[in-house]
Formats: C-alpha cells, structure tokens, sequence
C-alpha cells in the first residue's frame, strides 16, 4: 500500500502505519522543514547576489534570522504543551507560505521577518515530527528506523541543490526558484497529511509523560550532550550556509562550484541512511565521537584545500555525518530522558540554534578581515574537535544501561 493511497482512504490509514510509513512520513516532514523551508537559500543565495536583491552581508543576514527564529522555535518547544502531530502540522503549512512569501516583492526587513518565521517553523517541526516519529516506532519495535527519517534532510538538500543549478543555467531569478520550491513543499505536505495524526496511544502516552518524574538538566550525561550537539550547530553551519559561496570563489569558471551543494545532500542522506543499519544496543557516544571527528576534517578541508577534489571530500566529509550525528543525539536524548525527551531534545535544539547563530556572523567579521572564509572554518573545525571531545569523555565505560538521566 502505498502512503499516498493510505492518505487518502481513512479505512485503511490505521493498517499503513507500519514502520516504513512512519519513517517516511517523518522523512517528508523533513524535506520539508529543513530541505526547502530552512536550506533551499543556500543554492537560491547565489542567484539572489546575481539578481542583486541582496549583498553576501546582508545574505548572512537572512541567515542569521532564520537561525535566531530557530532558536525562538525551540524554545517555544520547551513551554508550548501541544500534540506533536497537530504541531508538526501547523509548522509545516506555516513553511510553505513562508517559502511562497520569498517569491513575492519585499524588502531586507521582509524577508528577514519571512526566513525567522520559517526558523520558528523548522525548530517546531524538528522538535514535534521527531518525537512523533520516534513514538511511533519505539512502539512499533523499530527505533533504529529513525535514522530513514534523517534522510529527509539530505533528500530535501538535493531536491532543492540540482534544480537550483539548472534555474541558473536557464537564468531564473531567486523569486522563480522560491516559488518553485513552495509548489514542491505544497505537494508533499499534502501527500502526509492524512497520515501525520495522534493516535489513542500516543495520546495516552503524551498523557503518561505529564505525570513521569522530572528530567534532572544537570545530569553529566544531559548537559554533555546539550553542550556537543550546540557546538555541533556552530561547527556545520558556515560551510552549510556558504559551500556555493565559497566555491564560486575557489573556483569561479568550473562547473564543479554549482554541484558540491547537491553533493553534501547525497552525502547527508548516505549518511542518514547508514544509521537504520546500526542497532540501539550500540554506544551512541563512541559513534557520535567518530562523526563529530569526520566532520571536523570535511570542515578543515573546506578551508585549507579549495580545489575540486578538496572541496568534493569536504562535501562529502561534512554531509555524511551532518543528519547521522542529529539522528543518533535524538536516540541518546530518548534513551537518557524517556517520555520526557521531547524537553531535552527542545533544549538540545536551542543550543544547536545558538551555535547556528553565531557561525555566519563570525563569516561576516572574518571575510571582511581576511578576505577569504579559511579562518571561520578553521575555528569551526576546532569547535567540532571539541564536541568530539565530549562525547569520548563521557562515553560508559560498560555497555549502555537501559537510562541514564
């Protein structure tokens, strides 16, 4: 049965949600949220300095906004007691429009309020989809197919990337792409609708979680993985939002600077993928200490080697482990918090949007310094050896124990 027909007959919706239905509807809501409401302005930034509606400044900007309205998202996730479906809902519909709104006449104050909105919608989206999401299967026995719905993000990357480089070469403005992507993320959402809904379990167990003991934030374990998933947020975001910068500038006559966006995408749904294969009996620490080392040297790359094989390896270096290290944090942060996880991973996403903040700003300072992005990502590559740090100190000595708050 396929989750369109499932979507649309109500009889036969209780018997799609089988695992795969599950992961690949949280799977859209990623695509979504993250693909086109929050990274499709990487690929649409370059045709946005072409058309000259905005200077790379005031592009760092707009990407600022967006990371600061993230950070608003979480935190409303951390006070606002909704149910995550109805919630995941609303934050999807909300993306869309706000995609659509970056196609119509606007301003830099305009558009600054649009992508902080669309922050706000892609950190609720994150927070409830995912908790949704792990519900489900942590009901249905399949936790470890959480890792299938982290694909979501790679996915949406290239869906947005490819077609980006053929709106460049056909000369499309931004405002085209950004209604073009609004369409696409119309459609999907329209696709999961009827399967992205509370059931009587989930509800009664979201009942359950208001009465379960409180999460203690001081627990070493709680505030290590609070602190490296932040730094996490810090250590990706200025290759993520300025790769296609940086390569037309490395290498402005090749090809090659319009595809390693779509090549991190392929990177982080590879990586994304690999983590369904790795079962919940496995330490999530010693593997988060691998990823967070893999992409520190992606980002090193990124600034010590801009030619096309290095810039090829750095997209693939910081891709592969980018949704792997979100999706095997939020398994930590459920095994650690149990029905309490969706307040960890809020506060979790809160800090990751702190560090997203301050990455493009310190680009900003850097370029206007140097010249060139090789010193913001070298700091950033040091603030991922840092968070790989963490994870090894903190990681059991013995075999996982079934909590640890």
């Amino acid at each position: 049965m396929s989750l369109v027909a499932a979507a649309n007959d109500p009889e036969k919706l209780s018997s799609a949600t089988s695992p795969w239905t599950v992961a690949i509807t949280g799977l859209v809501c990623l695509v979504v949220s993250l693909g086109i409401g929050r990274f499709a302005f990487t690929p649409l930034l370059p045709m946005m300095l072409h058309d000259g509606t905005v200077t790379l400044a005031q592009g760092g900007a707009l990407a600022t906004a967006n990371y600061i309205g993230y950070l608003v998202g979480s935190l409303l996730g951390l006070v606002w007691r909704v149910d995550s479906a109805r919630a995941a809902r609303f934050a999807l519909v909300l993306t869309v429009l706000l995609t659509l709104a970056m196609a119509l006449p606007g301003t830099l104050a305009i558009w600054m309020v649009w992508r902080a909105l669309a922050g706000v919608a892609s950190a609720l989206v994150m927070i409830h989809a995912t908790t949704w999401c792990m519900q489900r299967l942590a009901g249905l026995g399949r936790s470890n197919m959480i890792g299938l719905m982290f694909c979501g993000t790679g996915i949406g990357i290239v869906l947005t990337g490819a077609p980006a480089v053929a709106m460049a070469a056909m000369q499309w403005s931004a405002r085209q792409g950004w209604a073009c992507f609004a369409v696409i993320g119309a459609l999907l959402v329209a696709a999961i609708w009827r399967v992205l809904t509370p059931r009587p379990a989930v509800a009664a167990s979201t009942a359950q979680s208001t009465s379960a003991p409180p999460l203690s934030w001081r627990a070493p374990r709680t505030v290590a993985l609070t602190v490296a998933y932040g730094l996490a947020g810090f250590g990706y975001i200025i290759t993520a939002t300025f790769l296609p910068v940086i390569a037309r500038q490395a290498l402005p006559q090749s090809l090659w600077a319009h595809l390693f966006w779509p090549l991190f995408g392929v990177g982080v749904t590879i990586g994304a993928a690999l983590v369904t294969r790795v079962g919940t009996q496995r330490d999530n620490w010693r593997l988060l200490t691998a990823l967070y080392i893999m992409q520190a040297t992606g980002v090193a790359l990124a600034a010590s080697w801009q030619s096309v094989t290095g810039l090829a390896l750095s997209s693939l270096l910081v891709g592969l482990p980018f949704t792997a290290l979100i999706a095997l944090s939020m398994r930590e942060a459920h095994r650690l918090a149990g029905p309490r996880s969706p307040q960890l991973i809020s506060l979790m996403t809160a800090t990751y949007a702190i560090g997203q903040i301050a990455g493009p700003p310190l680009a900003a300072t850097t370029i206007t310094h140097t010249g060139s992005f090789g010193l913001s990502l070298t700091i950033a590559a040091g603030a991922l050896a840092v968070g790989a740090a963490i994870c090894w100190r903190t990681r059991p000595r013995t075999c996982p124990r079934p909590a640890d708050r």
